[in-house]
């Protein structure tokens, strides 16, 4: 049964009003996710009015990354790997498109769906505008928990709670490296050159540039959040205590340098900003630290439910928690789409992740998954990075609008 008000609607994108006699150029980029889109999904016949100009020209150029500036560090391979696209369900040319059910088809999923574009389900994994799926990175046999992306590397680092951190080449998306640790990836941070894992009662640090390798011990438990301030870095952990340690240069190592006591549960997210560090916990609790004394400011108690993210965006603070929603926010990010527009996407425990506009947190589109993502990460140039309950890490990149045509 289609859904839209209990009614089946179908829209002929080949016929109607000659108002909507135009070249869809998110289809001609092999990109448009509308359900149902009023313009064509067809080229014009060479002897038609070219509504939006020369209608066989691209809008864009479809080859990988999309964008003014690109890393040079990365070349277009991404784009080639994907096994199926985050683009949407466009519809052959002459037929009409049937309004799709927000749900996934889960016979496309196995590669075996009969019904093509007549399926009332989606063969996407995202809808909305200005985003799409690159490819899909595949070997982890359990739940990705983090991802990490130093700056300047051609590398992706990702962890799971199979206990394995996964060294991916951006280039040709393969996997080059297999780190066993011994423990779940908690979490997983990168800052210049070093990357920073968290696992029970240890901190792994890697350095990206001489390969050198640190452990931090002093964690009581699994190490659920890290961040990076100057030259300190803390970790929360499942005892509820925030640990500090200070970079020696002299010595390349990592000092212990404080340990923040207050909260009474695991400290499962961090994040810093307006000169504070923001932590949050499983005692329902955020507290505001001061990074130079090191003492808690305050305290917030709004929530009734684990505090699963804290982000900080201009003058706010964001938060997220498991209390009073039928959907749980799992995970926040923030990061700016191809113009520059502030973007807050949230991970849901319905296997969803939204994304929004800010700051009027209209929703731009959303992002389907076979099970919770619980890590996203932003890379360069529109870049970034989900990690789901599969295991599975998806690529996705956000769109440059075409300025020689619009719609």
């Amino acid at each position: 049964m289609d859904v839209d008000g209990g009614n089946k609607r179908v829209y002929n994108r080949l016929g109607g009003d000659a108002k909507h006699q135009k070249v869809c150029f998110h289809w001609q980029a092999g990109k448009c996710n509308r359900y149902p889109c009023p313009f064509l999904h067809s080229e014009l016949p060479a002897n038609s009015h070219h509504a939006n100009g020369a209608s066989s020209k691209r809008a864009y150029d479809n080859s990988g990354f999309s964008g003014p500036r690109r890393s040079p560090s990365f070349n277009n391979t991404w784009g080639r790997g994907g096994s199926r696209g985050g683009g949407g369900a466009g519809a052959g040319a002459g037929r009409g498109v049937v309004v799709k059910a927000e749900k996934v088809c889960n016979y496309w999923i196995q590669g075996n769906c009969s019904y093509g574009e007549r399926c009332k389900f989606l063969h996407t994994w995202s809808v909305g505008d200005g985003f799409s799926l690159l490819t899909q990175l595949e070997g982890h046999q359990k739940a990705v928990s983090a991802i990490a992306f130093p700056s300047g590397s051609d590398k992706l680092y990702t962890g799971s709670t199979d206990e394995t951190a996964r060294i991916w080449d951006c280039q040709s998306g393969k996997c080059v490296g297999v780190i066993n640790l011994g423990g779940e990836v908690g979490c997983m941070i990168s800052e210049g050159p070093w990357v920073f894992v968290g696992i029970p009662n240890f901190v792994k640090a890697w350095n990206t540039q001489n390969l050198s390798e640190l452990s931090l011990n002093g964690p009581v438990g699994q190490v659920y959040a890290l961040v990076v301030n100057n030259d300190m870095l803390f970790a929360g952990t499942q005892d509820g205590s925030i640990l500090a340690w200070k970079f020696n240069v002299a010595t390349n190592c990592f000092e212990p340098a404080a340990s923040l006591k207050g909260h009474s549960r695991g400290v499962v997210s961090l994040v810093v900003g307006a000169n504070r560090l923001y932590s949050g916990s499983m005692d329902n609790t955020i507290r505001v630290w001061n990074l130079e004394t090191l003492q808690c400011l305050q305290t917030l108690t709004e929530h009734t439910s684990v505090v699963m993210s804290v982000l900080c965006w201009d003058q706010f603070l964001l938060s997220c928690s498991l209390d009073k929603t039928v959907k749980g926010i799992l995970t926040l990010c923030g990061m700016h789409d191809s113009q520059g527009k502030p973007i807050l996407l949230c991970a849901c425990n319905d296997n969803t992740v939204h994304l929004y506009d800010l700051p009027s947190f209209a929703e731009r589109g959303k992002i389907l998954t076979k099970k919770e993502v619980r890590a996203i990460q932003i890379g360069p140039n529109g870049i970034f990075f989900t990690g789901d309950g599969t295991g599975e890490v998806r690529v996705w990149n956000w769109i440059a609008e075409a300025t020689t045509t619009t719609q």
